[in-house]
Parts: C-alpha cells; sequence; structure tokens
C-alpha cells in the first residue's frame, strides 16, 4: 500500500504554486500519494489565505488518520496568529508525522508546551521538490519516519560531551517571540537547537541574550548552533560579527555550545524532532545526536 502525505500552509503563501506540483510529481516518482490543501494555492494578503482556513486545513491533516505524513507546505509568518485556537489535544490523540520549518516553529513550541506532543522540524515543498544532490535530502527524511529512532551524525570543533534531555528549539527569532506565552515549553534538562535567517549579528545576540536573561540557557545540557544565514555586515561592525556575537553569550553561561548542526535556512536541513528524549555526543570523530520514541509511519502499519 502507498504511503501517503498531505501538504497545508500554515503561514505564508507559496510564491510560485507551481512547486506544489513539483513536489507532488516528485513524491509520486518515490511510491507516494499526495493531496494537499486549498492554502497551499490561496492568497490572502501576505498569508497563504485566511486565519480561518489556514486554521482549518492545520487541524484537519495534522488529524486525518488517512495520512501518513502531514507537511507544512512552506514557512514564513501567520502561525502564531492561529495558536490560541489549535486543539493540540486532539492532535496530541492522533500522534501524526507532522513536520515543517522556520515559522512552524511557534506550532511545534506550542504543540510540545500544550500537549507534549512531538513534531519534525525539517523539509517543506520546495523541498520535496528539490530533485536528489541538494542538501536538504527529502527522500532520506521519507525513509526516516519509518523508524522510531534516528541518528545524525555532524562534523563540529566543540569539546567532547555526553548528556541526555529532550531535544526542542527551532528559529531563533520565534522561539523568543513565543517567551512569556502558555505556548512556550519550559524544557529543563534539555537539548536546545536554534538556527535563523536574514537577522544581522547583533540581533543573534540580543536575542540569545534574552533566552540568557531569561533563564532558559541556564536551565539546558547543551545548545545545538545550525546555520545563521543571510547575515549582511553593517559599516558600524568593525569587526563585529557573527563569531564575536556567539563567543559573548558563551562567555556569560556555563551551557556547551555546540556548532555545525546540519540545518537552517540554507542547503543543509536535517530533520530534527521537537520533543523528543534524545542523546548528544561529542567526540573526535564528531558529534552524534540520537533522537527515540518519535511518531512514525511504521507505526501505522
Amino acid at each position: 500500500m502507498k504511503r501517503s502525505i498531505g501538504f497545508f500552509a500554515p503561514s505564508g503563501a507559496l510564491p510560485d504554486p507551481g512547486v506544489m506540483d513539483r513536489a507532488a510529481a516528485r513524491l509520486a516518482g518515490l511510491g507516494w500519494r499526495v493531496s494537499a490543501g486549498e492554502s497551499v494555492f490561496a492568497r490572502e494578503q501576505r498569508f497563504a489565505g485566511s486565519d480561518e482556513l489556514r486554521l482549518a486545513e492545520l487541524q484537519r491533516f495534522a488529524t486525518d488518520p488517512m495520512l501518513d505524513v502531514a507537511a507544512a507546505a512552506r514557512g514564513g509568518y501567520g502561525l502564531t496568529r492561529l495558536l490560541d485556537r489549535i486543539d493540540y489535544a486532539a492532535i496530541a490523540r492522533r500522534a501524526p508525522v507532522i513536520v515543517g520549518y522556520s515559522d512552524f516553529t511557534a506550532f511545534s513550541l506550542a504543540y510540545l508546551a500544550r500537549a507534549r506532543g512531538v513534531s519534525f522540524q525539517g523539509p517543506a515543498a520546495t523541498d520535496f521538490a528539490r530533485a536528489e544532490g541538494s542538501g536538504v535530502q527529502a527522500a532520506d527524511f521519507l525513509r526516516a519516519v519509518e523508524e522510531t529512532e534516528q541518528e545524525l551524525r555532524f562534523a563540529t570543533g566543540a569539546p567532547p560531551l555526553s548528556v541526555r534531555g529532550r531535544l526542542w528549539g527551532g528559529n531563533l527569532s520565534m522561539i523568543a517571540s513565543l517567551m512569556g506565552t502558555p505556548y512556550f515549553p519550559k524544557v529543563a534538562g534539555g537539548i536546545l537547537f536554534l538556527e535563523d535567517v536574514n537577522e544581522p549579528a547583533y540581533r543573534i545576540e540580543r536575542l540569545l541574550l534574552q533566552l540568557l536573561h531569561a533563564g532558559v540557557l541556564a536551565r539546558q545540557k547543551a545548545l545545538l548552533l545550525g546555520d545563521f544565514t543571510g547575515m549582511q555586515d553593517s559599516p558600524h561592525d568593525h569587526g563585529y560579527g557573527l563569531a564575536q556575537a556567539i563567543a559573548h553569550v558563551k562567555s556569560r553561561c556555563e551551557v556547551p555550545f555546540i556548532d555545525g548542526l546540519p540545518f537552517g535556512h540554507g542547503e543543509r536541513r536535517a530533520a530534527l524532532a521537537v520533543g523528543a528524549p534524545a542523546i548528544l555526543e561529542v567526540g573526535e570523530g564528531g558529534a552524534r545526536l540520537v533522537m527515540r520514541s518519535l511518531p512514525s509511519v511504521r507505526a501505522r502499519g
């Protein structure tokens, strides 16, 4: 029996609706049955249709028993408009394999905070539409979600480390925006991963300091740093950049910083399970991240 994947757009409108056709064609070639909601092709201002449409389709796709995977077609902005109207308990009962990235961080954190649900930060429609050989391997993700345990290895210059904790994180700007709300998970002893795009170094530092001053960083066992892409230098920087911003925050807290995580808005986007128990080991051969007790396609038979 063919596996099924359904696309919905809970945030921004797709700039090129043709992406969905290319994604569907490639997925069909991999043996998947593909469906897409109205929101994937809709536009209302910058959004993929009205709030009501996007909310209804998120809820429907996340709880549809006929779908093996529910995928957010893109990020953008708009999910924070919906957080107070999502039925997280109903989604948790279904325990779907649900994936998105960027703005989808808002859902992932809220789902974890409100229902202890596990979701994936990973490929979107544009990634499923790409040919093999690109940095974002959508086919690898589809194979991986057959399993309840996944392993990721990557190169890092960090010193040796071995920790266990709940994996959580996503887009740094989105994480900071949810602090002080009911949708920010209170994770102690966790492994926090971060990435961002189009933010200058001083804003990255400011966002990290916000997490520091709020006590979030001190409660973690490790901080995984993904890609921070699209940064532009300022004539006021005079040698100040991302490395200096990270170094300053690192000097202010004791949590280990692990660089090199292949995750972000660029060509590298490993699938990471927000809310899953995880093991992080760093040694001479690099870093090894093991995610366990994952929602999986195989569990659905």
